[in-house]
């Protein structure tokens, strides 16, 4: 693949895949709201190998930029061979309880603004009758608990509509992947009291870059939570409502 998009590329798994594909010659395109670090990345990338990149700082969370952004992308790349969306937040649960506002903000840059960046880049992609859509999204999303229920509902929303992407696309060529990590060591996540469970950036970064070459439906990371999550789905309910997770 030669030609990237990042959307939330100064992540800490985003960072990882860029340098993954940067080392293979690729051309990047890189979209975040931190200019400054997106220009390190920029420089850190050439230095790894990348053909090309391009950045652009701009608030993803906003649907009204994504239709002006796919132009320029286009007006840059051309065709496009792999789209990767890698932003969201993770919540105060707390505050998301006490307060709907903030529930409907999580739900905007978590959810809504990644569907209407998929409606757009996804008409796209079928046009060219190619190409990968990749997407994370969370073992949060296999079952709503009571810690993080508005950030587990966040990410059942937006795999259900990658499902249904994912069937319409197949006749047109066009590879669609969920991604769902479990815990992983990021700034995200750096208020949480880190145990065996967590895996690093460049675990998950190689593992998603790995999926997107095998032409993956929907891949967990690191692989043991395929398992877990598994168990945690096939609890009952009347039992499942009990535990406190």
């Amino acid at each position: 693949m030669n030609k990237i998009v990042i959307c939330g590329a100064t992540s800490a798994i985003a960072v990882e895949v860029a340098r993954e594909y940067a080392s293979r010659g690729a051309t990047l395109y890189l979209v975040a709201r931190d200019g400054e670090r997106l220009s390190t990345l920029a420089s850190d990338l050439k230095a790894r190998g990348a053909s090309g990149v391009h950045t652009e700082v701009l608030d993803l969370a906003l649907n009204e930029h994504h239709q002006a952004l796919l132009a320029r992308i286009k007006d840059i790349l051309g065709a496009i061979d792999a789209l990767l969306i890698a932003y969201g937040v993770l919540p105060d649960q707390q505050r998301c309880e006490e307060d709907v506002e903030a529930t409907m903000q999580l739900l905007q840059v978590n959810t809504l603004s990644v569907i209407s960046l998929l409606t757009l880049f996804g008409n796209e992609f079928a046009k060219q009758e190619r190409g990968t859509i990749a997407v994370i999204s969370s073992v949060a999303a296999d079952r709503g608990r009571k810690s993080n229920y508005v950030y587990c509902t966040s990410k059942a929303a937006l795999d259900v509509f990658l499902q249904g992407l994912r069937n319409r696309l197949f006749s047109n060529g066009v590879h669609v992947l969920t991604i769902k990590p479990g815990f992983v060591d990021t700034p995200m996540t750096a208020h949480l009291k880190k145990g065996l469970l967590f895996a690093e950036a460049a675990e998950v970064g190689r593992g998603i870059v790995k999926a997107i070459d095998r032409k993956k439906d929907v891949v967990y990371l690191p692989w043991f939570w395929i398992i877990i999550m598994a168990i945690v789905r096939n609890i009952p309910e009347r039992l499942f409502k009990r535990m406190s997770i």
